[in-house]
């Protein structure tokens, strides 16, 4: 039901970007839109990890080096979701968060701060691992990154119309329906995108505590994690807030006022369908600890 959902909703973002490019532009503002989509899509399907990686100031790790645990663990886990060996970066940040990317699971990295080393158990660690390899799993890395790139553009475009004003034939409001636009298509396409965030994260919380055998790891990893978030900057999610809805938990909760707005889900709904899933699994639904 998730996987329909979301093809529908990225399916109705397309369409608005379409729109959009029509209603300024015509005909022509249509095939330049659907050119224009086609060419950001195709530059973040091979670029997009490594643009994401580089702006979080995010480094390699191996067996062998400081992360040695860290990356033993994230093999374990690989082989227990049957996926290939990620490759595995550390973020010098305080505040404890993390993230995958990646068009494909051939081609993903797992990211975790400095942070999430330092405060999160082994088994938190392993929860929070388990979520992104179950976002590798569901190629959610490549859904996220299409999605952010099509909200992006409609952003783009609506200023873009803006700027040069209504007079398209198609657009009978005039200067009107180009402000209308540009106010209203942006806040569309950000809905869409927060609705499809917003269901591919419960989708890898159950997945990911199936993954690690322990949903409540994963509970408890979400509660520290959120709690840190209000109190610890993560200045690179902030010089970057297009990249908040890649991590666990949203980076920008400290100073970020519109709650109405976040691309994540209450960490308290999650934690309370992770604690029914330790039910079901026939495991203690208190909190581990």
């Amino acid at each position: 039901m998730n996987t329909l959902r979301t093809g529908v909703l990225l399916a109705g973002l397309t369409g608005l970007f379409l729109a959009v490019g029509f209603m300024l532009g015509g005909e022509a503002g249509l095939v330049i839109a659907f050119g224009v989509a086609l060419a950001m899509n195709a530059f973040a399907y091979w670029n997009s990890d490594k643009l994401v990686l580089r702006m979080h100031g995010a480094r390699e790790v191996g067996e062998s080096g400081e992360a040695a645990s860290l990356v033993r663990l994230v093999r374990q886990l690989a082989e227990q979701a049957e996926l290939p060996m990620p490759k595995v970066y550390v973020m010098e940040t305080d505040q404890p968060n993390a993230f995958a990317t990646g068009r494909n699971p051939d081609n993903a990295a797992v990211a975790v701060t400095q942070g999430l080393l330092r405060r999160l158990s082994t088994e938190e660690t392993a929860g929070v691992l388990a979520h992104e390899l179950a976002h590798v799993r569901n190629r959610d890395t490549l859904t996220m990154t299409v999605t952010a790139t099509l909200a992006g553009a409609i952003s783009m475009l609506a200023s873009f119309g803006l700027f040069f004003g209504g007079g398209n034939r198609n657009n009978p409001l005039g200067i009107v329906g180009v402000l209308l636009i540009a106010i209203l298509a942006p806040m569309a396409a950000m809905l869409v995108q927060m609705a499809i965030s917003r269901a591919r994260e419960y989708e890898a919380d159950r997945i990911g505590a199936e993954i690690c055998g322990r949903p409540l790891w994963l509970a408890s990893a979400l509660e520290k994690i959120a709690g840190a978030a209000k109190a610890i900057d993560n200045q690179p999610a902030e010089r970057n807030p297009a990249t908040a809805h890649l991590f666990i938990i949203n980076p920008l909760h400290a100073h970020k006022i519109d709650g109405l707005f976040t691309t994540h889900p209450s960490t308290a709904e999650r934690v309370a369908r992770l604690r029914q899933q330790a039910v079901e699994m026939g495991q203690s639904p208190r909190p581990w600890g």
